[in-house]
C-alpha cells in the first residue's frame, strides 16, 4: 500500500475518532469525561489531541467546545451568552456570607468548617452551607483524620462549568483580584494565596465518606435511602 493510501487511511480514522467524540458530547447534558470518551475511540488514539482539534474547530462559532477539568462540554460562544440569559429564569443571589464561604472553599480546599470559619473570622451557619451544596457548586469530599473527624469540603465540576474554568489554577491569581477590588491594600506584600490541588484525590490527610458516615450526617435512613 502506497504512502498516499496509508495517509487517506490515517485521516479517515482520524475524522472518525473526532465524529465519535463529537456525538458522545453533544449527546450529553452534563461534561464527559476524556475517560469515558477514550473507551469509546479506537485503541491507541490520543483523546487530548483529538479534543483539542475538535475544540480549535469551534472555536469561532455560536457554540465551543470547552474543556472542564477532565471532561468536556458545548457551551455558548462567551460572547453571546448575553443572549441566553436573557430568557433564563433569575437565579436567586447568594449572599455575602455565602459567597465568602463558596470563595474560601475555592481557595482553601479542601476544608472544613472549622477552617472556614478561622480564615473568615466568624461563625458560618449550617444553611450557608446547605445553600451552596444544594447549587450543586460545593459537595462533602471526606472527613479529615483528626479528633471529631470533622467533613471536608471541595468544589465541584459544576462549579468549574457555571465560572467558565478549566481547572482550579485558573482561579483568579493576586494581581487579578487586587485588580478587580477584591482586596484591600492591608493584605501583606508576601501574602499568596494557597496552593489548590490539580484533581479531586484525596489528600493524605482525608478519609473517603462511607455509608456510614452519611448516616451519621442524616443524609442517609439508617435503611440506607438518601434522605429528601
Amino acid at each position: 500500500m502506497g504512502s498516499d493510501a496509508l495517509d487517506a487511511l490515517k485521516q479517515r480514522a482520524v475524522h472518525e475518532a473526532e465524529r465519535i467524540a463529537e456525538a458522545l458530547v453533544f449527546a450529553s447534558s452534563e461534561p464527559v469525561a476524556e475517560k469515558l470518551i477514550g473507551s469509546k475511540l479506537p485503541e491507541g488514539t490520543s483523546v487530548r489531541d483529538v479534543m483539542t482539534r475538535l475544540a480549535e474547530s469551534y472555536a469561532s462559532r455560536g457554540i465551543n467546545l470547552v474543556r472542564i477539568g477532565d471532561a468536556w462540554a458545548f457551551r455558548t460562544a462567551a460572547d453571546l451568552g448575553f443572549l441566553i440569559r436573557q430568557d433564563e429564569t433569575e437565579i436567586k443571589k447568594l449572599s455575602r456570607a455565602g459567597l465568602e464561604v463558596l470563595a474560601t472553599i475555592a481557595y482553601h480546599q479542601p476544608v472544613t468548617r472549622a477552617e472556614i470559619e478561622d480564615v473568615r473570622g466568624v461563625a458560618t451557619s449550617k444553611g450557608t452551607l446547605d445553600v451552596l451544596l444544594e447549587t450543586g457548586w460545593v459537595r462533602m469530599r471526606g472527613r479529615r483524620r483528626s479528633p471529631g473527624r470533622p467533613v471536608t469540603y471541595g468544589t465541584t465540576m459544576a462549579f468549574l462549568d457555571h465560572f467558565g474554568l478549566e481547572d482550579l489554577r485558573d482561579l483568579p491569581g493576586m494581581d487579578e483580584l487586587k485588580g478587580a477590588g477584591l482586596l484591600s491594600g492591608k493584605v501583606p506584600s508576601n501574602f499568596q494565596p494557597p496552593l489548590l490541588p490539580s484533581g479531586d484525590e484525596l489528600t493524605e490527610d482525608e478519609d473517603p465518606i462511607t455509608q456510614m458516615d452519611l448516616e451519621e450526617l442524616g443524609l442517609l435512613t439508617p435503611m440506607g435511602e438518601a434522605e429528601d
